[in-house]
């Protein structure tokens, strides 16, 4: 369990806080995460790294000389914001353009994506690696879906070493591809973690047992086993890497890194015992072994588990795996003299969103907008608990933290911007972009994506109509299915759709605004009430969809949740 932390809202702020307070020599704080506080030449490619917060050293303590130029640090176990991974790359980069990096994973997909075509379409070249090394999360055949687990920082250090060698970004990339390419991991667990604040920890383990299979984010594994000993866990990991070899690579005569990976409560000193066994079977395997990790490299908060990785080398990647490297927790090598970047470069505070002219009907309903935000805040603030365990059966148990935050953002801008004089269609145009930002992960994506649909057909001169209202929440629909999700993908969308199918339809019949959005909220709460029967076929939880049966869809309850709060 956690026990040290002030208020659990503010906990990955306040951990990156006291992180770069710790660590000045490698990192400054910027808006999202960290980046380099020592310079780098111009024209030199910046590796962004990122995810959720939870994972240390993965993420913030990769950046330095030789490995990432930043990392954009989410939640708990949240993916970072577009607006963070932006503000991260613009601290980072030089002008030999970003290579953004991070575990496959939905929200981090969305976020770093959106990131990516904000800083394209400033004149910045971006490349993407995701990084697909868990082998238990699908099958080889579609290894383009599995998740990022360990093999994060296989990826993470050829890429920043190429980079500090000055390679261009179309090599920098395809290094960090192959190396993707040659990455394979298998982990297990022997109980969950808890989250700060949390009554409970994110999945449990009868005791004496073992999970196999489980992801950093607490995502159940696909098995479950009596708890082996040292020695027979490291055959269960071992032949369980040696079945699945990159094309090309026989064990035998090749080199390979191994990492053994401690989640978070396992003993530095049972991983050395059982990487005694590993190395031994890796031998007997013909396995040339090269320059090998042991311990917390990318963790899973206070999670009891191990994991094994293998990064099969070819000649550079083994160059590049052995060249140095200088960042908070990670070293390699003789450090190498860095120049401190001047404080002039610093990130400046930002400054309030600007609001332009409005009508007085427009702010009169602004206002109502705003108090719609506070009630839903404390909606959330009530409902939070519940929605992070419904997350958990099958998922990651995030979703009512990150709603939380994304909520209390909202509806701070959106006050803020009352205060300004800003109409309707700006306050739900900055409450959005608050929204995402401060919520992370798919969901904050969704919601601001939603939101910002809003205030476009709202706009700041008019009073809306039922119609108007009804045609802005077609369009937010329409922003929603956009991220890709169908009706019957046990998502937000199976509210969600409903809700407007509704609204529009008792719009069109002349019912009142209030009456028709009523019931919608009705049809809503019903559908996300049926997703409890729905195999999910998209996100976290698809991986283990039968664990979700009986369980509604926790962003198809929030949505039905938040409908009915607004409705008064």
């Amino acid at each position: 369990m956690t026990r040290l932390f002030n208020d659990p809202a503010d906990f990955a702020d306040e951990a990156t806080d006291g992180f770069v307070a710790a660590n000045e020599r490698w990192v400054r704080r910027v808006h999202g995460g960290v980046a380099r506080s020592t310079t780098s030449p111009d024209g030199t490619v910046a590796l962004v790294i990122g995810g959720g917060s939870g994972h240390y050293p993965a993420f913030g303590g990769l950046v330095g000389h030789g490995l990432a130029a930043g990392a954009a640090m989410g939640n708990l176990f949240a993916s970072p914001s577009a607006q963070q991974v932006t503000a991260v790359a613009r601290a980072s980069e030089h002008g030999g353009g970003v290579l953004l990096s991070y575990g496959n994973y939905a929200g981090d997909v969305l976020n770093f994506d959106a990131a990516s075509r904000t800083l394209e379409a400033d004149g910045i070249p971006v490349r993407t690696v995701r990084v697909t090394d868990d082998v238990t999360s699908a099958p080889a055949e579609r290894r383009h879906e599995r998740r990022g687990i360990a093999g994060d920082l296989c990826v993470f250090k050829v890429a920043g070493a190429a980079a500090e060698r000055g390679d261009d970004l179309d090599t920098v990339t395809a290094i960090a591809d192959r190396a993707n390419d040659r990455t394979r991991s298998f982990g297990v667990a022997f109980s969950g973690c808890s989250l700060p604040g949390a009554e409970e920890p994110l999945f449990e383990v009868p005791e004496g047992r073992m999970a196999v299979g489980m992801g950093i984010h607490g995502e159940r594994g696909i098995d479950e086993t009596d708890v082996p000993t040292a020695e027979e866990l490291a055959t269960l990991l071992v032949a369980r890497l040696l079945d699945e070899l990159p094309d090309g690579v026989t064990a035998a005569g090749h080199r390979a890194v191994p990492i053994l990976n401690g989640l978070g409560s396992v003993k530095y000193e049972e991983l050395f015992v059982v990487y005694r066994s590993v190395q031994r079977l890796l031998g007997e395997a013909g396995v040339v072994l090269v320059e090998p990790e042991v311990g917390e490299l990318v963790t899973s908060f206070d999670m009891a588990g191990v994991s094994l990785t293998l990064f099969w080398l070819d000649d550079e990647l083994e160059e590049l795996w052995a060249a140095p490297a200088d960042t908070p927790a990670y070293r390699k090598g003789g450090a190498v003299p860095q120049e401190r970047v001047a404080a002039s470069v610093a990130a400046a505070e930002a400054t309030p969103d600007a609001v332009g002219p409005a009508s007085d009907d427009s702010r009169a309903v602004a206002a109502r907008i705003a108090a719609g935000f506070a009630a839903v805040r404390a909606l959330l603030d009530e409902q939070a608990d519940e929605l992070g365990r419904i997350d958990a059966v099958a998922g990651d148990g995030d979703h009512g933290i990150g709603m939380q935050r994304g909520s209390h953002a909202a509806a701070d801008a959106a006050s803020g911007a009352v205060g300004r004089g800003a109409g309707a269609g700006s306050v739900l145009r900055i409450a959005g972009d608050a929204w995402s930002d401060k919520a992370g992960g798919t969901s904050g994506a969704i919601w601001g994506a939603a939101l910002e649909a809003l205030g476009r057909v709202l706009r700041d001169d008019q009073r809306p109509s039922g119609a108007i209202v009804a045609q802005a929440v077609g369009a937010a629909t329409e922003a929603v299915l956009a991220f890709g999700a169908t009706v019957g993908d046990k998502t937000m969308v199976d509210a969600l759709v409903p809700f407007d199918e509704v609204l529009r339809s008792r719009i069109d019949e002349g019912a009142p605004l209030a009456e028709a959005w009523r019931a919608a909220a009705v049809a809503a709460r019903t559908a996300a009430d049926g997703t409890a029967e729905l195999l999910p076929r998209m996100g976290r939880a698809r991986t283990h969809a039968e664990h979700a049966v009986g369980t509604p869809d926790p962003g198809a309850v929030s949505f039905a949740l938040i409908v009915e709060t607004v409705a008064p």
